[in-house]
């Protein structure tokens, strides 16, 4: 058996001794993250063993409480060596620093295989929110949501998916986006929706917006537009009376356009049509009851049951054709009684008359009224064509502005009734289709035209009258009677230069003389040229005659003196 003596070992040189030494320092660079044993814990530092010359110390701060609870000796922790040997030739190294580098190794990562990370908004800053994901990034607000955030205060301390977007290790920066994820998702269920989606389909969807003609549905990544009058069978004034945003809504897809991807849905055609069956239901002449829902300047909409309603008209809601509006009459939610007047069904639409339940006034006025029977009424209104005169609830006569008076010409009613006024008149005619009833209250005297006027003014008579009105074509003069007699421009005898109202003012007593007295159109007409022809031929007269009474009593004297000389000569 051999041995092995000392002198059979290789003998090593002082240079491969050195070469062995400096190979326990391969690879250590600063500025590098390597792993670690910890071969101490202290109260202020951790010593941990890197494999180098000599150990390095990790300040204890750099650690929280609970890490700091669970290190045990032995433990291995990946590090990064800040240097190698700094002034007193120790060997530096940090847990946080090897941390953030190995954040952003995992940021980078993430950020090249276009994977999301969890990020928590921490607070608000200029352009959008800083978030915590591991490393502080900036969200812009741009990209936070599909659509603007309003409360932006209000998403500090939630954490959301997000995707990074833009990355700088040397600068520290990172950009991240939820709106990318956001997008992603609604890409893909709106192609799931898209594969499914057909005409006729039962869907869920929420609202999303609502406009003033209809409401717009998320069905799944693509939205569809709920028209109003797809909304209900009935009356639907604006879509937020029956929805509003975030409300969850199942509706039927009534088309699908797949070249414009316009989607159009429907809400009341999950139900049958009220109006199948209405005109069977409600024929012509039924009296009904409904609720008011709705009212217009022209009517009230009444309610006869769901999804079917009909129009009272406001001249169909009372006899007495005073109301004004229906709100006068009615009220939204009010329970009326109305009679069907008449029914288009494929127009959906239905004519209802109120006053139709209460019986007709006019069907009795022929012979509670008959023509010239004598009445009191109040005066209700004035016009200018005339006055109206309540006889009684439902019944108005009108006194037109020509039966007022038989020889006076009145401009307005208002010259000879009040508003509120008692007054007697006497019933001329009834049209009861037009629901119209003419009295006249000049009718309450005997026409001085037939007698009186004629036998008191005749032509060839002078009369004295007052100037009551001075139009182009002549002047009216207001004679006893309250007749007004006309004298014509032609019959005044001005000058071709000299105007009436230069000469004649309202109130001036003027003499005419009357020229024509016309029964028929009630007409007496003057004339002032003539009146003063007479007058100058009656003077011309007088003057002839005194000056043939002259002639007489000379001739008497001459006579009388001839007979005197006579008997002088004689004697």
């Amino acid at each position: 058996m051999s041995t092995v003596t000392p002198q059979s070992e290789p003998k090593l040189d002082r240079d491969a001794l050195a070469a062995m030494y400096e190979e326990t320092f391969r690879n250590f660079e600063e500025g590098t993250i390597t792993e670690g044993m910890v071969v101490a814990i202290g109260k202020d530092k951790v010593v941990v063993d890197i494999g180098y010359k000599s150990e390095g110390m990790i300040p204890a701060d750099q650690f929280s409480h609970e890490e700091l609870a669970q290190l045990k000796v032995g433990d291995r922790l990946q590090v990064y060596l800040e240097e190698c040997e700094d002034a007193d030739g120790n060997l530096v190294l940090s847990k946080e620093k090897a941390d953030k580098m190995k954040i952003w190794e995992e940021l980078e990562t993430l950020h090249k295989e276009e994977k999301s990370i969890e990020g928590k908004i921490i607070s608000r800053i200029k352009g959008g929110m800083m978030v915590d994901i591991g490393v502080k990034a900036f969200l812009p607000g741009s990209q936070i949501d599909l659509h603007p955030v309003r409360d932006l205060d209000g998403l500090v301390g939630k954490t959301f998916p997000l995707k990074i977007i833009k990355i700088n290790h040397r600068r520290g920066n990172v950009v991240v986006s939820r709106r990318v994820l956001l997008e992603e998702t609604r890409d893909r269920r709106r192609q799931t929706t898209l594969s499914t989606l057909k005409e006729g389909q039962l869907i869920q969807g929420t609202v999303k917006n609502i406009t003033d003609y209809g409401a717009f549905i998320d069905l799944g990544g693509i939205d569809g537009l709920l028209h109003i009058t797809d909304m209900s069978w009935g009356r639907v004034g604006h879509p937020s009376e029956l929805f509003q945003v975030s409300d969850k809504v199942e509706v039927t897809v009534l088309k699908y356009d797949r070249e414009t991807g316009r989607i159009s849905l429907g809400l009341k055609q999950k139900s049958a049509d009220p109006w199948t069956g209405v005109a069977a239901k409600y024929p012509v002449g039924t009296r009904v009851r409904g609720r008011v829902v709705s009212l217009t300047d022209y009517g009230a909409f009444v309610e006869l049951e769901p999804g079917v309603e009909g129009l009272v008209h406001v001249s169909e809601m009372s006899w007495t054709h005073e109301v004004r509006h229906p709100s006068r009459v009615v009220s939204v939610g009010d329970q009326v009684e109305a009679a069907v007047l008449n029914i288009d069904p494929g127009s959906r639409k239905i004519s209802l008359g109120m006053k139709q339940t209460a019986p007709n006034p006019w069907d009795m006025i022929e012979a509670k009224y008959p023509a010239g029977t004598r009445i009191e009424g109040k005066v209700k209104s004035l016009t200018d064509f005339g006055a109206f005169v309540g006889l009684e609830e439902g019944i108005d006569g009108l006194i037109h502005i020509s039966d007022m008076s038989w020889t006076k010409h009145i401009k307005h009613p208002s010259e000879l009734f009040k508003k509120g006024q008692k007054v007697d008149a006497v019933v001329i005619r009834i049209d009861k289709e037009k629901e119209r009833l003419s009295l006249g209250y000049k009718q309450l005297s005997r026409d001085p035209w037939e007698e009186q006027i004629p036998n008191k003014y005749r032509v060839g008579d002078s009369i004295t009258g007052k100037v009551s009105k001075i139009a182009d074509f002549g002047l009216f003069i207001e004679l006893d009677g309250d007749v007004e007699g006309l004298i014509h421009i032609s019959e005044v005898g001005l000058d071709a230069n000299v105007r009436m109202e230069e000469k004649f003012k309202p109130g001036d007593d003027v003499t005419a003389k009357i020229i024509k007295v016309d029964r028929d159109e009630r007409k007496i007409a003057l004339s002032l040229r003539d009146h003063q022809m007479d007058s100058d031929r009656r003077q011309v007269d007088e003057f002839h005659a005194s000056q043939g009474g002259i002639d007489q009593t000379l001739g008497r004297a001459a006579k009388q003196s001839r007979k005197r000389n006579q008997s002088d000569s004689e004697a």
